[in-house]
């Protein structure tokens, strides 16, 4: 970076000086690769650094500001660099998701570098690469490497399920597991199974429909009804997992926050030999009937000291769907709290000292 201070202060610069910095792109890195179609990607990156005056000539970039931020723009140009040249493509999401994270490593060294999230591959198929698009899913899936157990906690679009699934299919192929089990609680939306027509396959069908789903973008699909024949891939709600020893397998229960505390002790004593477990859920789309702790809220309290077993969340801040889904949860989330605190009051029950004399009734109305 060339730097061209403005301001100095008895002959030394001041951290908020005035910088410029000339960026040369290579030849071997096409200019509409790294700004995109239309300049896009150069528009994100404008309104990621406001403060900023950038400009784009020839294969020239040229940036000035605060030091700081100018520095933030050089390191965001050296990533996109990066990972143009492991073939990958850029996207709007994936720019603004590094500037994000530039701007976190400035207060935790330790964070890793835009370039070592993107291009953490973790299965390829059909010419489709699934890896980590945020930091905490890297995390999320650097924890199921490491631990037996593992808890994938946030809202819709996180991935939680997708990466633990392509975690299941790599750790198949490389012949780390015999099989794969996917299970979910037949229970959501508040409805019942003896009520939906059909037999009882038609009836579960649509609540493992999403694992289906899922396992045919990782595996070649004329393979999926092969495998399960023979037993390697199940797919079966929660309840047929009772009183069995899984060993050897890679096992994941999804939409855990509609278990019963019960159903979840239930499941994770199943753990047999040679296994890994990762539980998924989302605690604020509980569809358990009233009164009914989820499990997935118990199992958080039990055993958040238990070692080999380890909790991710991942926020509003990880999810991988259209823009607006962050901002849905979030408008939720602020919804929830609120209502939380308006019902807070008349919830509260006065404290009585235990041998206190029981206050006398009243017929005044407190408000």
């Amino acid at each position: 970076m060339s730097d061209t201070p403005q301001t100095r202060t008895n002959g030394q610069q001041r951290p908020d000086a005035e910088a410029s910095t000339r960026i040369v792109i290579p030849e071997k890195h096409p200019m509409v690769t790294l700004l995109g179609a239309a300049d896009s990607l150069l528009r994100v990156i404008e309104s990621g650094f406001p403060d900023a005056d950038i400009h784009v000539r020839g294969n020239e970039v040229t940036a000035t500001g605060s030091r700081a931020e100018i520095k933030l723009v050089e390191q965001l140009f050296n990533e996109m660099m990066l990972v143009l040249r492991t073939g990958q493509p850029l996207t709007e999401d994936a720019v603004e998701r590094s500037i994000a994270m530039l701007r976190s490593a400035q207060d935790d060294p330790a964070h890793p570098a835009p370039s070592e999230v993107f291009t953490a591959n973790i299965l390829s198929n059909r010419g489709r690469t699934i890896r980590p698009k945020t930091l905490n899913q890297q995390r999320y899936v650097e924890a199921i490497d490491k631990h037996t157990i593992v808890f994938g906690l946030g809202p819709a679009g996180t991935g939680k399920t997708y990466l633990a699934m392509a975690k299941a299919v790599q750790a198949l192929q490389a012949k780390e597991v015999n099989r794969i089990i996917l299970t979910r609680p037949a229970v959501e939306a508040g409805e019942r199974l003896g009520f939906l027509p059909g037999t009882l396959y038609e009836k579960i069908d649509p609540y493992l429909r999403p694992l289906y789903d899922a396992l045919h973008d990782m595996m070649d699909p004329d393979s999926i009804p092969r495998l399960m024949a023979a037993g390697t891939i199940e797919v079966a709600p929660l309840a047929y997992m009772r009183g069995r020893t899984l060993n050897d397998a890679f096992i994941i229960l999804d939409e855990a926050q509609n278990t019963s505390p019960e159903q979840m002790k239930m499941f994770l004593t199943r753990l047999g030999f040679n296994s890994r477990v990762v539980v998924t859920g989302d605690t604020s789309q509980i569809d358990l009937p009233g009164g009914t702790r989820s499990g997935l809220k118990v199992v958080q309290e039990i055993l958040a000291d238990v070692p080999d077993i380890h909790f991710s969340v991942l926020t509003s801040t990880d999810v991988v769907r259209h823009k607006l889904v962050g901002r849905i949860v979030d408008a939720y989330e602020r919804w929830d709290a609120q209502q939380e605190a308006d019902e807070a009051p008349a919830n509260r029950k006065p404290v009585q000292r235990r041998g206190a004399r029981a206050p006398r009734q009243s017929h005044r109305t407190e408000s």
